[in-house]
């Protein structure tokens, strides 16, 4: 790849699940993983697993519901590695309780995260993409984002808030072409935790009854190969004996 080729994938919120799958994925095609989370040398194992398998990627710490850590990341790796061609916005924090007992900072910080993150990421790197005139934003989305539920005022508030933002921004970034896309994860994930949290899952179901963040990645991947005479805004993804 030559130094004017270059082509960078940004994933905010990369870990062990969704968020690493897709920089693991979109470096298989060339392009740089700069992935980036409040803890960031929490990254080396993934940037190592990366470049062992013949890719490049690079961590960083930021934390995105500040503005000048966000605005800062983008200026740094626009300016150091390359056009951010992708950007992927995977961070989420949920909180459960009575919306009688809800605590104000609680409801606070999961919106902070959940959406305002994501805005400051979409305004930053749509900037370079409409100069540039191309780009794929893609934004993680939770089953949340469609219905509310009791104890959740927050987490699908936020993700109610992403979407409307996601849609918003296609509608006026798609013309530019410039491609937004909202991808809806409905169903528990193949991570660590959620083994944890649900061992029950994981023992009744068959392998591929709970969603593979490989496989997750792989939708993101499609999605940002599409034509743009068909371009997708938004799906939904879920196991195949997943109730819904």
């Amino acid at each position: 790849m030559t130094e004017n080729s270059k082509k960078v994938v940004l994933v905010i919120g990369a870990g062990v699940a969704t968020g690493g799958s897709v920089a693991k994925r979109f470096a298989r095609e060339g392009y740089i993983a700069c992935m980036a989370r409040r803890q960031g040398e929490k990254l080396a194992p993934l940037i190592e697993e990366i470049e062992n398998a013949g890719g490049k990627a690079f961590g960083y710490s930021c934390d995105a519901t500040q503005e000048n850590e966000l605005v800062a990341l983008v200026e740094r790796i626009e300016n150091e590695v390359g056009p951010i061609e992708v950007a992927c916005y995977n961070a989420a924090v949920g909180a459960t309780h009575s919306i009688t007992e809800f605590p104000a900072d609680t409801y606070e910080r999961v919106w902070r995260i959940n959406t305002f993150g994501a805005f400051l990421m979409g305004r930053e790197v749509s900037k370079r993409m409409v100069e540039r005139g191309r780009g794929t934003i893609l934004f993680t989305g939770a089953t949340s984002a469609l219905r509310g539920k009791a104890g959740l005022a927050a987490f699908a508030g936020s993700k109610h808030a992403l979407r409307a933002l996601s849609e918003s921004m296609a509608r006026e970034l798609f013309p530019k072409n410039i491609h937004v896309a909202h991808i809806i994860i409905d169903g528990p994930i193949d991570t660590p935790l959620i083994r944890r949290m649900m061992p029950r899952v994981f023992e009744e179901r068959p392998a591929d009854g709970v969603l593979s963040p490989d496989d997750i990645a792989e939708t993101y991947w499609t999605v940002h190969c599409q034509p743009r005479s068909a371009w997708l805004h938004e799906t939904q993804l879920r196991p195949w004996l997943e109730p819904w």
